[in-house]
């Protein structure tokens, strides 16, 4: 299968503006595989979009940030010392109580809420850090500039080697590299000077 080179339709490009070079394959398996040989040789900044999980494709781009699951336990933590703060505050400073002889301050019993607490936050920050670390909502993004993207929630794969800053990607390289891959098209994303996308 011939490979389309799309380049963007404006005479002049700013190189700040550059977002990347897009790689469309037809399987997950030809994206994996495409994926771990980018990041091989030594492409860093890649990222993949498919229309579901694909196992191995986080080793496969070298994502190795794990910011939500440390958010989520810290999150589980907090949430225990507040359900055992506020037991402790009610029963010895604001309501302290003698019922049958037991210490104002009974651990044991404070176990249940302290265990609810843990996973209330826990999950709370798991969904409030899940949309806050992936910087979402976010309707708009350079590589919905990506000539057939819509079909990443259908039947396609891609596989972005992004520049990430002025100068940052060489650009020939990127593309002669993908074309070893046997992709069905590369595209080139730009985003426009008002950041807003095409």
């Amino acid at each position: 299968m011939a490979i389309k080179f799309l380049p963007r339709p404006h005479a002049h490009v700013d190189v700040d503006l550059f977002y990347g070079v897009v790689a469309e394959f037809d399987n997950a398996d030809d994206v994996l595989h495409a994926a771990q040989k980018a990041h091989a040789a030594g492409f860093k900044n890649l990222d993949a979009y498919s229309p579901f999980p694909i196992h191995g494709m986080d080793e496969a781009i070298g994502m190795r940030e794990r910011k939500v699951p440390i958010a989520i336990f810290l999150g589980g933590i907090g949430g225990a010392l507040i359900g055992i703060g506020l037991q402790v505050y009610t029963n010895a400073v604001a309501y302290p109580m003698n019922v049958g002889g037991r210490p104002i301050i009974s651990w044991p019993s404070f176990i249940p809420v302290a265990y609810e607490c843990t996973i209330l936050f826990a999950a709370l920050t798991a969904v409030f850090g899940t949309i806050a670390f992936n910087k979402l909502p976010q309707p708009y993004h350079p590589i919905f500039n990506t000539p057939g993207f819509d079909r990443a929630s259908q039947d396609r794969f891609f596989l972005c080697v992004e520049a990430r800053h002025a100068g940052g990607l060489d650009v020939a390289a990127a593309k002669a590299f993908l074309e070893t891959l046997n992709p069905i098209r590369i595209s080139e994303v730009h985003q426009d000077e008002e950041g807003d996308f095409d």
